[in-house]
């Protein structure tokens, strides 16, 4: 009887432990990382994640976290219809010259799994980011 209860207690366990749903099954974003490219020193940049409801039900994100205070995070409040889209922000404060790559952490509520999102680019200083605006301009036409 004893290994009945603990087969089937097994069983209950794992099958509770598969349903859970993961972020995959809620959402779906558009991309993982956004590439924010040159910018200026002290100029703050956006970037702007696309995350589609791909469930039956009303998403909501709970939560968008940065990693670090260089950037702040905003995202859609209100519960996004199934099929439609609502954004994730994320905007740099570009204080420091040099590369980087920043994540931000998404929580959707009814779900254990958090979603990792990325930004990325390189702060110019003024001289350096000066030097390649004109090109940037020329190869528009």
């Amino acid at each position: 009887m004893k290994k009945l209860f603990f087969t089937l207690a097994a069983f209950a366990i794992t099958g509770v432990a598969v349903a859970q749903k993961k972020v995959e099954d809620v959402a779906k974003f558009k991309t993982d990382v956004i590439d924010l490219g040159k910018i200026e020193v002290g100029h703050p940049s956006t970037a702007t994640f696309k995350v589609t409801n791909v469930s039956t039900e009303p998403l909501i994100i709970e939560t968008a976290n940065p990693t670090c205070g260089c950037t702040i995070g905003d995202y859609t409040k209100s519960p996004i219809a199934p099929g439609k889209d609502g954004q994730v922000t994320a905007q740099y404060n570009a204080a420091a010259v040099g590369a980087f790559t920043k994540t931000m952490t998404v929580k959707f509520a009814g779900v254990d799994e958090i979603k990792n999102i990325t930004i990325k680019g390189e702060v110019l200083s003024a001289d350096d980011f000066a030097k390649i605006k004109p090109a940037s301009k020329k190869s528009k036409r």
